[in-house]
């Protein structure tokens, strides 16, 4: 079948627990900037073993990751074509990949900078705590990135805030935006929190620059890699680096056996 008779599929997982009004949020950035060919699964982790509502501490991350590799691994057996883990953490990137199989997976991080880097030769990146620029600038760097890196800057608030009072997280976010090119030079911005949706073209609009937002960035990059597989047939490597355990020994281990739920929510999007 081709293309036009079957539809991309990709799913945006939110690795934290399912929460209906968050999962709204991101079912309509879905809905607004997907192609009508593509359908998505928005998805989180479920409530009952997974209660974070956010994923702002290592130790957070440390304990969801589990849950991330259980979703990959789900995805892919259901045949999606590509998943983006929605954290700016770009948590379990590379060991999702590693069980991804033919699906290829993606992250806010890699996907915001891969496009500020096709836009500008230098961006800002604006956090919501100064808590999340070590490991956030070690992750940019470590993507290659560190000479277009203007700088952090960082508004106070943390993930659970940035819904609270649009105004005021809207203001925070363009004084951040202004200090980013002001005092560094930034060509450009990246919101990096995915909880940021909805801002950017405000802040676009009146700074002047390409304002990343790293939800929308993850989905288009996860809706284009959908497509170079289809019509390009680039699919992950498994040699090297990339090398994937061998099932035998997955089965000896009974790695993925829990027969606990993978996804605590599930909103699908169909194509058109």
């Amino acid at each position: 079948m081709g293309m036009a008779s079957q539809p991309l599929k990709v799913m945006y997982l939110n690795p934290v627990a399912d929460d209906a009004a968050v999962d709204e949020i991101f079912a309509g950035m879905v809905r607004q900037h997907k192609q009508p060919g593509t359908e998505v699964h928005v998805t989180a982790l479920p409530k009952e073993h997974y209660g974070f509502s956010h994923i702002e501490f290592r130790t957070y991350e440390a304990l969801v990751t589990r849950g991330i590799m259980r979703a990959v691994r789900q995805a892919a057996a259901e045949g999606f074509d590509a998943l983006a883990i929605g954290c700016f953490y770009d948590t379990a990137l590379h060991d999702a990949r590693e069980i991804s199989d033919r699906m290829i997976v993606t992250a806010p991080c890699v996907a915001s900078c891969e496009i500020a880097a096709s836009l500008a030769n230098s961006f800002g990146v604006i956090v919501g705590r100064r808590k999340w620029v070590h490991q956030m600038q070690s992750t940019i760097v470590g993507y290659g990135h560190g000479d277009r890196l203007a700088g952090f800057y960082d508004v106070g608030l943390g993930v659970d805030d940035f819904q609270r009072d649009h105004a005021e997280t809207g203001r925070r976010l363009m004084a951040a935006g202004r200090k980013a090119i002001d005092e560094g030079g930034a060509e450009a911005l990246i919101l990096g929190c995915t909880m940021e949706v909805g801002f950017y073209k405000e802040i676009e609009n009146a700074l002047g620059v390409p304002v990343i937002d790293p939800s929308i960035a993850a989905l288009k990059r996860a809706e284009y890699a959908a497509v170079l597989k289809r019509q390009c047939g680039w699919v992950p490597s498994r040699r090297g680096s990339c090398e994937a355990p061998p099932e035998a020994e997955i089965a000896r281990f009974h790695a993925f056996d829990d027969a606990a739920p993978v996804f605590g929510s599930r909103i699908v999007i169909e194509a058109e």
